[in-house]
């Protein structure tokens, strides 16, 4: 027997295919969404039913003086205290340190000597930086106090007068450079002490090298929130796209961009998170 289908039957078919189709992709996305529904485990048992319940005194939640009038946190890690670069090193080839200490307490940037590094190195961790451009105010763009505090060794945090000043926002001040413009600029006078308060959560790799969870920065610049959790999506590279490379703990980095930035810092601590 010979079956003959007209047109309108084959168009029919052809649609409820389709509607088929689309029904069952449509059933795949609603059971990956559920799939994806964050369940807290702790909240799945029989709710209590008196306060105790939701109560619990250990483990004990540590004690720490607190970072007021000028004194830092009990249980910070002091980088620089404005006397010396003990804890210091050029990144490039680990002799002492050739930048300028100077007699506020305060470090500066030696022109073209290179940046330099803590010898120490970290992961995650809270950090507090103070940093200043010089007056008078030299060059222009990006060539205007340019400096950088690198996370981990590798993700630029970006330095920058741009103050009367614009350049490309993702490589102004606050930035994650060249990938995340800051959520504002909030620059004291040029010539005034600036505060980083920066929250640095490092990325997570697996055992073959690959990148399974990304790092991510909080930045308060003066008080201000720059950078809201920002998810740092690789290297900062000049030129090109992020890199992956896998890696633990790293140095924290600041940077000589080799155009007599004379960019200033003190004040530099970490908890380590």
């Amino acid at each position: 027997m010979r079956i003959v289908y007209t047109t309108g039957i084959l168009l029919s078919l052809i649609m409820f295919s389709c509607q088929e189709k689309v029904k069952e992709e449509v059933n795949k996305t609603a059971a990956e969404i559920k799939d994806a529904v964050i369940v807290h485990e702790e909240y799945t048992k029989p709710e209590p039913t008196e306060p105790e319940g939701t109560e619990y005194y250990e483990p004990k939640v540590p004690v720490v003086g607190p970072a007021t009038n000028g004194r830092i946190p009990s249980d910070a890690i002091v980088l620089f205290d404005g006397s010396s670069f003990d804890g210091w090193m050029h990144t490039e080839d680990s002799t002492a340190v050739k930048w300028n200490v100077n007699k506020d307490g305060s470090m500066t940037v030696a022109d073209k000597t290179g940046n330099i590094r803590t010898k120490q190195e970290f992961g995650s961790v809270q950090l507090h930086i103070e940093w200043r451009s010089p007056l008078p105010v030299q060059r222009e763009g990006q060539n205007r106090a340019n400096s950088g505090v690198f996370l981990n060794g590798i993700y630029e945090i970006q330095v920058l007068d741009n103050n009367d000043n614009d350049t490309y926002v993702n490589g102004q001040v606050g930035s994650i450079y060249k990938q995340g413009p800051p959520l504002a600029m909030a620059s004291v006078p040029t010539g005034e002490w600036n505060v980083y308060d920066i929250i640095y959560h490092a990325p997570e790799f697996n055992a073959d090298g690959g990148k399974t969870k990304s790092a991510t920065v909080t930045v308060m610049h003066n008080g201000v929130v720059i950078q809201d959790h920002t998810e740092i999506k690789g290297t900062t590279p000049y030129i090109g796209w992020p890199k992956n490379p896998a890696h633990g703990k790293g140095p924290l980095m600041l940077q000589d961009h080799g155009d007599d930035s004379r960019v200033s810092y003190r004040n530099i601590w970490v908890r380590e998170l």
